[in-house]
């Protein structure tokens, strides 16, 4: 635990320097390789890779929330933005609508950074960018405006784990807060239930990048609100497939057991895991009983786990 007085963004770069970085991101947008899956689309003439996403960053909504671990929500709630699109395609995904089906509207770098101005004003503690990857250029072109216009609060970069560490290695000393996903520790697995390709290794490196960055855990202000560090989560699902063990295991003997773990108990099936044989029920006592042991005997003890109801 510890306290930071202002974003590390304010702290290393000029309003210049950060539009040089948005700038070398944005490039990137001709043959689009900011994800793992380097599909190379040129989003700037039009072309669609994988994640569906434009030229433009397509926002689902933007609000304050309440809902996050409770370092990150406070007591005036995280400024949540939810970016349509994904680099996933989880079967059981709750989030569906936003995340596959493309719900939102696109918007423009200048009008992505108000919405930042925005939840300032409203009091919220960070900016909380989720599912971000397939944006990191127009986000780093949004931040770069918003920080001109007086964007002071902590950035927190909410993704599902599947980052590429070149993409990552743009926002270091930008984002503050790492908030991503430990999903799986079978590529097999994780293919046939999120589509994401060699997902342990990306995810693993991902995972070592962040801690490079912001360190193995939150720092904390005098209040209990975390204003930079890493927070991991893992989502355990219904018949070990989550693997939630070796998950744990690697973080453990890996990144260390200072790292902070978020334990998620809140699956239920959605989407296409609904009557799916394996995904189509929600965690019994005994599995995330299981869980949590395997949190203890690890000595993973700093994060959260959540109640199972």
């Amino acid at each position: 635990m510890g306290e930071r007085q202002a974003p590390s963004y304010l702290q290393r770069y000029t309003a210049k320097q950060l539009a040089e970085r948005a700038g070398e991101a944005a490039a990137r947008l001709e043959a689009c390789d900011l994800c793992p899956r380097l599909c190379g689309a040129n989003r700037l003439a039009g072309e669609l890779g994988y994640c569906r996403a434009g030229a433009l960053p397509r926002v689902a909504s933007h609000n304050v929330h309440h809902g996050e671990e409770p370092p990150i929500s406070g007591t005036r709630g995280s400024g949540t933005i939810f970016f349509s699109r994904c680099t996933a395609r989880c079967l059981f995904c709750q989030n569906y609508p936003i995340s596959q089906n493309g719900v939102g509207d696109d918007v423009s770098p200048h009008q992505l950074a108000g919405m930042m101005l925005d939840l300032q004003r409203a009091g919220c503690h960070n900016i909380n960018l989720v599912t971000p990857t397939h944006y990191a250029a127009q986000i780093l072109q949004a931040v770069a405006l918003a920080a001109r216009q007086g964007l002071h609060l902590p950035l927190l970069y909410n993704t599902n784990g599947y980052d590429r560490v070149e993409t990552l290695r743009l926002f270091d000393g930008i984002v503050d807060i790492y908030l991503p996903d430990a999903k799986y520790a079978d590529d097999q697995v994780a293919a046939r239930l999120s589509g994401l390709r060699g997902y342990v290794e990306v995810n693993r490196a991902a995972l070592t990048e962040m801690r490079r960055q912001v360190g193995g855990g939150l720092v904390l202000d005098e209040d209990g609100v975390a204003v930079g560090g890493l927070l991991i989560r893992h989502l355990v699902l219904p018949n070990g497939l989550s693997q939630t063990p070796e998950v744990l295991r690697w973080i453990a003997e890996t990144l260390g057991t200072d790292t902070w773990v978020s334990l998620m108990s809140q699956y239920f099936p959605a989407h296409r895991a609904v009557g799916d044989p394996e995904l189509g029920r929600r965690l019994r006592v005994r599995e995330y009983r299981e869980a949590r042991q395997a949190l203890e005997t690890l000595g993973l003890e700093e994060g959260w786990c959540q109640e199972l109801t």
